[in-house]
């Protein structure tokens, strides 16, 4: 069990919890997953926390391999108007802002999130870890390499799981010594890993438990699932369902998904099958 402080608020983690994608992007890599104007996306959020959602995860900005990135100011306008919105009408969900930026990390505290999501780990904003220390607010540490723009042409690793482990390990050390003291891990599925790195690391997830700190899935219709199949991001959800399920079995303690539904019902399956 893991206990966060949300700027004030205890989220525990007792069970495997949900963290719902709603991007306000005109450009995320699965279309399902836009939303834009503040109506949409409070209709978004309602269903997701009515299927059982506990985390909200609002991003600014497409971070698919490839993406232009836009400026600070243009995330700022995308995402602090619904985050008021959705703090306002769903007090009791938890907001998490994706986002790379210390000024937008900081904006979005104060107009209701709690959970930093950096893909980065504080590497594309140098401000970005002293201002998370500051909030006071938990930071989920993902590891990517390179930059979205770069990352798919540095995917090289003599041992992806090792080499990922390891910088978890130190980065986590590295955050609580600036202040940062509820850190939620993230491997980086997609984030400059080839298809077979990403199953290699699903393979070898369990082994992440030594981090000792709740462990973030976000495998939800990429490419390394479609690609596999065959299929398109669309036609992913079958395939997220069955790895999402693989990586409760080794350990998961949230998963990140687009489709909240399926993942409650994943989590309450895996969850009988543990127990039993």
């Amino acid at each position: 069990m893991f206990t966060l402080n949300c700027n004030g608020r205890l989220l525990v983690v007792q069970q495997p919890l949900v963290m719902g994608i709603i991007n306000v992007t005109p450009d995320s890599f699965y279309a399902g997953s836009r939303q834009q104007g503040t109506e949409a996306i409070l209709r978004q959020a309602e269903k997701m926390l009515n299927e059982g959602a506990t985390i909200l995860d609002i991003g600014g900005q497409s971070t698919r391999p490839g993406s232009e990135r836009i400026s600070a100011e243009e995330e700022l306008q995308r995402v602090i108007a619904p985050i008021i919105a959705l703090q306002k009408k769903f007090p009791q969900a938890f907001i998490s802002v994706d986002t790379f930026y210390a000024a937008v990390a900081r904006e979005a505290v104060q107009a209701g999130a709690t959970i930093i999501n950096d893909i980065s780990s504080g590497t594309l904003d140098v401000n970005m870890i002293t201002t998370v220390a500051s909030l006071k607010v938990p930071y989920v540490l993902m590891h990517m390499k390179g930059t979205p723009q770069t990352m798919q042409q540095q995917a090289q690793y003599e041992n992806v799981t090792a080499e990922v482990l390891d910088f978890l390990s130190r980065k986590k050390a590295a955050l609580h010594k600036t202040g940062i003291a509820d850190v939620i891990v993230d491997p980086g599925f997609g984030f400059g890993k080839t298809t077979a790195h990403n199953f290699e690391l699903l393979r070898n997830l369990s082994l992440f438990s030594i981090l000792k700190a709740p462990l973030l899935l976000g495998i939800s219709r990429k490419s390394f699932i479609w690609k596999t199949l065959g299929v398109s991001p669309d036609e992913a959800l079958n395939g997220t369902t069955a790895l999402n399920a693989i990586g409760l079995i080794s350990g998961a303690s949230i998963i990140r998904v687009h489709d909240v539904k399926e993942a409650v019902q994943t989590i309450r399956l895996t969850e009988a099958y543990r127990n039993s």
